[in-house]
């Protein structure tokens, strides 16, 4: 029997997209703009303080920050970096900052880029803001043109392995002994969704973010997972 080998899909009419500009996304519960020691550095170190335990900082190359200072020294050393993009997560409301995100290993010749160093204060934890944080970023990748949107993560993180299947990323593996960080041993778990999957995402991303979604306690009808359910082609075995 003749052996037959299968040739990926011809990508037509396809043009490399833009990499991340300066211009901040808005959104209702959240606003996204360029990471800057002036104007976040003090106001980031303060929320990221009421985590007492630092668990915000485990799986993170760096950090806890002792000071302000040392803080602000390391914003400082990362805001005009082009890859990763950082970026302050700015509640509209306050106009407080509660968390950190990037677009990072930023491939626009390859049509793909990744969200990491994603580093949420207390204040910010299960909010609205995380989840619309996101679709704001998936919602530029996908319309400037990238095909691919990746989140990896250390595989002993179960608590983000299981955010990345509730934001609609797909599971694909785990790379063994991919990096040694703070010393130790780093398996990472690989997920992505790509655009095929986009305007599903947009669609599930509607209905979640809809205020008919959430009762006068704030508290959800549906959640995100359920309405992601659907469109992920794989799901994480330990999710």
């Amino acid at each position: 029997m003749a052996e037959q080998h299968n040739e990926g899909e011809i990508v037509r009419d396809w043009q490399v997209p833009p990499r991340p500009s300066d211009t901040p996304l808005s959104g209702k519960y959240v606003r996204l703009e360029r990471l800057s020691a002036d104007r976040h550095a003090a106001d980031l170190y303060r929320a990221n303080s009421a985590d007492r335990d630092g668990l915000i900082w485990k799986y993170l190359p760096y950090g806890p920050y002792s000071s302000v200072s040392g803080y602000h020294h390391w914003v400082r050393e990362v805001e005009s970096h082009a890859d990763p993009h950082f970026m302050a997560m700015i509640d509209p409301e306050t106009g407080h900052a509660g968390g950190v995100m990037s677009l990072m290993r930023i491939a626009p010749e390859l049509g793909s880029i990744e969200v990491g160093h994603i580093n949420i204060a207390p204040v910010m934890q299960r909010t609205q803001a995380v989840s619309e944080a996101i679709f704001l970023l998936m919602k530029w990748v996908f319309e400037a043109g990238y095909r691919r949107f990746e989140w990896k993560c250390d595989a002993a993180n179960l608590r983000s392995r299981r955010s990345a299947e509730r934001f609609g990323f797909s599971f694909e593996g785990v790379f063994r002994q991919h990096l040694i960080s703070k010393g130790r041993n780093r398996d990472t778990a690989w997920f992505a969704c790509i655009d095929k999957d986009w305007p599903a995402l947009k669609e599930a991303y509607g209905a979640w973010l809809s205020p008919a979604n959430f009762n006068a306690e704030g508290r959800q009808l549906e959640s995100l997972a359920d309405l992601t359910r659907l469109v992920r082609v794989s799901n994480d075995p330990l999710g």
